[in-house]
């Protein structure tokens, strides 16, 4: 995907914002995360944005609204695939945090931060 194409693919914004806003906590966290893994050295940034860049184009392919509402699920594909790739963590295991994470949402009285048990 080139950089014109990838540019033409909206970020999530606010209103008049010029900088991209997190709607729901796990947009910041998965950021977070990626920032930190890139950092660590697991992957280098360029990596990243190539294999987010095929995620974006996939997703668009597919048919993704074009709004940018999808932003985030489709950056966490990529992450997630990054992670599986690099071993650092496997397909049943993301499998299972996810199904650790929803049962805790669910179990959460509204308005109550989400913990996940250890």
């Amino acid at each position: 995907m080139t950089d014109s194409e990838l540019s033409s693919i909206p970020i999530p914004l606010d209103g008049g914002a010029t900088e991209p806003v997190f709607a729901e906590p796990w947009h910041t966290q998965v950021f977070a995360i990626t920032v930190k893994l890139s950092e660590a050295g697991h992957f280098t940034w360029p990596e990243w944005t190539e294999r987010f860049g095929e995620y974006l184009k996939r997703a668009s392919d597919d048919g993704a609204p074009k709004d940018g509402s999808a932003y985030y699920d489709t950056w966490l594909a990529a992450l997630e695939s990054l992670l599986i790739e690099r071993k650092i963590a496997s397909e049943t295991q993301l499998r299972e945090l996810k199904s650790a994470w929803t049962e805790a949402y669910l179990d959460t009285p509204h308005g109550q931060p989400v913990k996940l048990n250890a």
